[in-house]
C-alpha cells in the first residue's frame, strides 16, 4: 500500500511517497486491539513537522509513516467492539495516518456523521477534543468572556467553534487580516490583533475588567499579556506552546489577583481519573452527530505533497487543519 514515510529526521522534505506493507495486529498503543480503517483524509498537526526533525517529546524513530489524525472508513474491528465495518471514522493516531490503511486506537476514535466530509473528519478529533477539554478543565460559565490565543489555528478555530457550545463570548487573538476573517467565520465574536495593541483592546471590549478565561495554545512572549487580559478570579488553560517558547510566570501574579492557571493532558488525566478519554470522545462525537460543530480545513493537499504540508505547519503559515487527501475528495 502506498503511505508516506520519514525516513531520515532532516524535516518535512524527508517525507516521501513510498510502498509498505500492509499494516498487522493493532495499534501500539491499542491494547492488541485490532482496529484497521480503510484511510480517505489525514489530518496534520504541529506535533507532525516537528516529529519530522526529531524534536517532538514523544516522537518516534525513524522510519515511521508520517500523519497525526485519519478519517476513513473501517474495514476490521475487534469483536465486542462499539466498531463495525463500514462505520465512518475520524480519530488520532500520532503517527501512521498518511497511508491508505491505518491501525487506529477505539479509545481515540469517533464515528463520523454522513454529513461530515473525510477532510473535516480529519480535522475534527484532536482539535476539538482539546479545545472542548479546555473549556471543561476551566469550568466556563454561560456570558464568560473567553481570550483564545492562536486562534486561527487548528485548536484556535475549534475553541470558536465551540464558543456558542458553551455560552460564551468569544475574543479571538489573530496576526493578520486572513486570519483575522477565518476567526469570524469560525465563531468569534469579536478579533484583536496581536501585532498590535491587543491588550488594551481586550480590556476595552470588557469594560476595563478583563476577560474570565483565556485558552492559549501558543505560549510564548504572549504568556504575560494573557495573564494581564484576566480580570480578578480569572483562569488560564495552557494547551501547549506553538510560540517554540514555554514561559516562567512570577507566581506573585497569582496571588494578588487571585488567577488561576491550569494544564491540559487528557491522557495523563485518564490514568488519574479513568473516563476522561471516554466523556472527552462522547462529548465530540455526540456535538458531530447533531451537526453543532464544523471544522475548518484550511489547507488540501493531495499525498504526493505531504512534504509540502508539512512545510506549511513547520512555518507556521496555516489557517485552521491543515488535510492531505489520500483519496482525492471527488472519488
Amino acid at each position: 500500500m502506498r503511505a508516506v514515510v520519514v525516513d531520515e529526521l532532516t524535516g518535512p522534505q524527508a517525507a516521501a511517497p513510498t510502498e509498505i506493507p500492509e499494516p498487522d495486529g493493532a495499534h501500539p498503543r491499542a491494547d492488541g486491539d485490532r482496529l484497521l480503517v480503510d484511510v480517505r483524509a489525514a489530518g496534520l498537526s504541529f506535533i507532525d513537522p516537528l516529529q519530522t526533525w526529531g524534536k517532538y517529546q514523544n516522537g518516534v524513530p525513524t522510519p515511521y509513516v508520517c500523519g497525526s489524525e485519519f478519517a476513513g472508513v473501517v474495514l476490521e474491528a475487534a469483536e465486542g467492539s462499539r466498531f463495525v465495518a463500514g462505520d465512518r471514522v475520524g480519530g488520532i493516531v500520532w503517527h501512521g495516518a498518511v497511508a491508505e490503511r491505518a491501525l487506529a486506537l477505539p479509545e481515540y476514535t469517533v464515528k463520523l456523521p454522513d454529513s461530515m466530509s473525510f477532510a473535516e473528519g480529519a480535522a475534527l478529533y484532536m482539535n476539538y477534543s482539546t479545545a472542548w477539554y479546555a473549556y471543561h478543565r476551566a469550568n466556563v460559565q454561560p456570558g464568560e468572556y473567553v481570550l483564545v490565543q492562536g486562534a486561527a489555528g487548528g485548536v484556535g478555530t475549534a475553541a470558536l467553534d465551540l464558543a456558542d457550545v458553551f455560552g460564551v463570548q468569544a475574543i479571538a487573538v489573530v496576526s493578520s487580516n486572513e486570519k483575522a476573517e477565518a476567526a469570524r467565520r469560525s465563531g468569534a465574536h469579536a478579533v484583536v490583533r496581536a501585532d498590535a495593541q491587543w491588550l488594551d483592546a481586550v480590556r476595552e471590549l470588557t469594560d476595563g475588567r478583563g476577560v474570565h478565561v483565556v485558552l492559549d495554545p501558543v505560549g510564548g512572549d504572549r504568556f504575560i499579556d494573557s495573564l494581564r487580559s484576566l480580570r480578578q478570579g480569572g483562569r488560564l488553560v495552557v494547551i501547549g506552546f506553538t510560540g517554540g517558547q514555554i514561559p516562567t510566570v512570577k507566581v506573585n501574579r497569582l496571588l494578588h489577583r487571585n488567577l488561576t492557571v491550569t494544564g491540559i493532558t487528557m491522557d495523563n488525566m485518564e490514568v488519574e481519573y479513568p473516563g476522561t478519554l471516554q466523556m472527552v470522545r462522547e462529548a465530540v462525537e455526540q456535538l458531530a452527530a447533531e451537526g453543532r460543530v464544523r471544522p475548518l480545513v484550511g489547507a488540501r493537499f493531495p499525498l504526493e505533497r505531504t512534504a509540502d504540508a508539512l512545510r506549511m505547519l513547520d512555518e507556521r503559515s496555516a489557517i485552521g487543519k491543515v488535510v492531505v487527501e489520500v483519496v482525492p475528495a471527488s472519488d
